[in-house]
């Protein structure tokens, strides 16, 4: 079930302005009904300002009237037609300083093993610049004589469900196909 926008304003709004039992609040607010009690008894929240659900379109005041009069009765949130707001995209990935020697290892091995991947994938991926994958694939890079091609996920700057993705996405780009297996017994010259 979805929650109201600031649950626990939420909450206290409700504490105050209703007759509603603590176990509806909770129920509606996603908490425990003995954090409900709190908040009622001024224990916790107490400089949180209650958020009024029906003014911000979440409840109806019917539904409020509706869960007043029967103590069993749930409330529920009101459905609106506005778009739920996206997730905002990630900045720039953050790599521990213990693993950042890693980083040209594990280029050099996208490069060999993953030769259609971009330089901004590959960036993004890894969480590197353009000029370190310059300097790696033309062996200008300032360690390049100690530089291993590691993979990236084993080294833990990407999982394997990011690097998979980024192939994925780079193949029908650069005009490669995944390899198709055939299955037993299919096209095989007898």
């Amino acid at each position: 079930m979805a929650l109201p926008l600031m649950p626990k304003a939420t909450a206290v709004w409700l504490v105050e302005n209703t007759a509603l039992s603590f176990e509806q609040i909770a129920d509606f607010c996603g908490l425990h009904a003995l954090e409900v009690q709190a908040i009622a008894d001024g224990e916790v929240a107490s400089g949180i300002v209650g958020l009024d659900p029906v003014a911000n379109g979440q409840l109806s005041k019917s539904e409020i009237e509706r869960c007043e009069a029967d103590q069993d009765a749930h409330l529920k949130l009101n459905i609106t037609d506005y778009p739920q707001p996206r997730a905002k995209p990630k900045g720039a990935r953050y790599t521990p300083v213990s693993k950042r020697q890693d980083r040209p290892d594990a280029i050099a091995w996208l490069l060999k093993h993953h030769p259609e991947l971009s330089d901004p994938q590959l960036c993004k991926l890894i969480g590197t610049t353009k000029p370190t994958i310059q300097s790696v694939r033309e062996k200008t890079h300032w360690n390049a004589t100690n530089i291993k091609p590691r993979n990236p996920v084993t080294l833990g700057l990407c999982t394997e469900a990011e690097l998979e993705k980024s192939v994925a996405l780079a193949r029908p780009r650069a005009g490669t196909v995944s390899p198709q297996f055939h299955e037993e017994g299919e096209g095989s010259a007898e």
